[in-house]
């Protein structure tokens, strides 16, 4: 096909190209957004008896003629569909298929959106026995694992169980949590993210771990837990998050990927080196991986930044974040054309870069601080 979309495609046309593919190739953005709005295309497609393969990566793809490109969550000229995350749900209602609502739901969570004007979703949520409740919002039935893991806070306790678990046993939780035992646990957590080192942001940024969805149907405790685990996953075994999100029993594999990048990203964030510029707070760290960066990116823009945007620079990678759509992925292009070998993707809100691994981290802070000038 020789369709080249305009920004985003609306879901009625989206769905009216995935209905009549032979063959749908979608390339997610690695982010839990993105990944859970493919697994709800993806199973809608599955329904539809329409064959699909979901790649979450921002490298192009080889594609057949006759194949529809459809790309998640990222920009690419060259592809037959430009789909927003936050629209998968309206495109698999164009296709006539019920979106999962847990699925749904947790790729909301992940992209901060709100359900609660979508009746229909709220319906089915109910149905499927998803229910708000007191409390944290956790992926695991352990609070001390899901606190200690969770990269949807970052507090004293984050990545260091023992901790959490002393902080747990001083408030004497029964057995069996009650409505005023779930409020204690939030309380706590509610207390621990905002105080100390947190700046003022935390006080909002923390309403994401709080007052959770129960979904007892679903894969984890929780709503805002499963996307956790998603946008954890697939920044370390992107494989394994897509298999998750299209309802494979991967389960194991994805709590071992989401604590394994949480402790990297919480320790990172205590131990990195820091700047604080015009509009712009920088932190150094060891890490390598463009996704772990851009979480340690994230964690320190909704806790520890007094900036608006946080530049994440490790050995050979980089991520840049902002409290707004504020155009970081062609900030990060352009700071790629004064770095050695450096290529940068990602969207407007949360872009990535890679260069060679030899370039300081000062000159990469000084080529960002020039494109933001």
């Amino acid at each position: 096909m020789s369709v080249s979309p305009a920004a985003q495609t609306p879901a009625a046309d989206a769905a009216a190209t995935l209905r009549e593919a032979t063959f749908v190739r979608l390339r997610v953005h690695t982010s839990g957004a993105a990944v859970a709005a493919a697994g709800v295309i993806g199973r809608a497609l599955r329904t539809r008896n329409i064959p699909f393969r979901i790649r979450a990566t921002n490298a192009p793809d080889t594609a057949a003629n006759d194949d529809v490109v459809a790309v998640v969550g990222l920009s690419d000229a060259d592809a037959d569909l430009e789909i927003d995350p936050r629209d998968a749900v309206a495109v698999v209602r164009e296709l006539d298929v019920a979106p999962d609502p847990v699925v749904a739901l947790a790729g909301l969570h992940a992209a901060g959106v709100s359900p609660a004007e979508d009746s229909e979703l709220a319906g089915a949520a109910t149905d499927a026995g998803i229910e708000s409740r007191p409390g944290v919002a956790v992926p695991t039935d352990d609070l001390a694992d899901g606190l200690a893991h969770s990269t949807l806070v970052h507090a004293p306790f984050s990545a260091d169980k023992e901790h959490t678990q002393a902080a747990l046993a001083d408030l004497s939780l029964p057995a069996e949590l009650d409505a005023d035992a779930h409020q204690r646990v939030a309380s706590l957590v509610a207390i621990d993210a905002t105080t100390g080192e947190a700046i003022s942001r935390a006080a909002t940024a923390v309403e994401r771990v709080l007052h959770p969805d129960a979904a007892p149907s679903g894969p984890f405790a929780t709503v805002g837990g499963f996307a956790d685990v998603l946008d954890a996953a697939v920044r370390e075994t992107p494989g394994v998050a897509v298999a998750l999100a299209l309802g494979h029993d991967v389960r194991d594999a994805a709590l071992e990927a989401w604590r394994e990048h949480a402790q990297s990203t919480h320790d990172a964030l205590r131990e990195a080196t820091t700047g604080r510029y015009e509009s712009l707070y920088a932190l150094s760290c060891d890490l390598s991986s463009p996704g772990r960066l851009a979480t340690v990116a994230r964690l320190a823009r909704d806790f520890r930044s007094p900036e608006p945007t946080v530049l994440a620079v490790g050995v050979g990678a980089a991520a840049l974040v902002s409290t707004g759509s504020a155009g970081l992925d062609e900030q990060l292009a352009a700071a790629a054309t004064e770095l050695a070998d450096a290529s940068a993707t990602g969207t407007a809100e949360e872009a990535t870069m890679t260069f060679d691994s030899d370039v300081e981290s000062k000159a990469v802070v000084t080529a960002v601080r020039e494109v933001r000038r």
